[in-house]
């Protein structure tokens, strides 16, 4: 019985070690999974802000057609155009409000006449894993044509 005593007696706080390990494991996969949400979130709303960008500046960025004719498959687009267009498309949007350090990139392939708009903001995470990153660089691309239809 006295051995029995003693071993209860070693393993006392054993069960504590376990519940508050348990615990650390519980909350850092809450964060997680906040962490991911806010990320996944952010970059729905930059995916959509690309695609609209790209839409607009394909089409709005577009010459010649008016001068020219309109061609036989996709409208072209000049970088300055389209530059321009989808500057202006993104401070109408409220985007450089809503995600403060807003970057874009436009590139504008002549040969496939496709305009591909990239934008990059930071996200500040709201519960951070020991060890992990404050803040994080969210990255979305959206590409458009505008294709004519005879």
């Amino acid at each position: 019985m006295g051995a029995r005593r003693e071993h209860r007696a070693r393993e006392s706080g054993q069960v504590t070690v376990l519940i508050i390990g348990f615990a650390l494991v519980l909350l850092m996969a809450i964060a997680l999974v906040v962490d991911s949400s806010a990320a996944y979130l952010q970059r729905q709303g930059l995916d959509t802000l690309a695609d609209g960008a790209a839409l607009h500046g394909a089409d709005l960025g577009s010459v010649g057609a008016y001068q020219e004719g309109i061609p036989q498959e996709r409208l072209l687009q000049t970088k300055a155009g389209v530059h321009q267009v989808v500057g202006e498309y993104l401070h109408a949007a409220g985007a450089y409000q809503r995600y403060p350090g807003l970057k874009h990139q436009v590139y504008v392939d002549p040969v496939a006449r496709v305009v591909r708009v990239t934008v990059r903001a930071p996200l500040e995470l709201p519960l951070r894993i020991p060890g992990g990153t404050k803040s994080t660089m969210i990255t979305a691309t959206g590409t458009a044509a505008v294709t004519v239809l005879r």
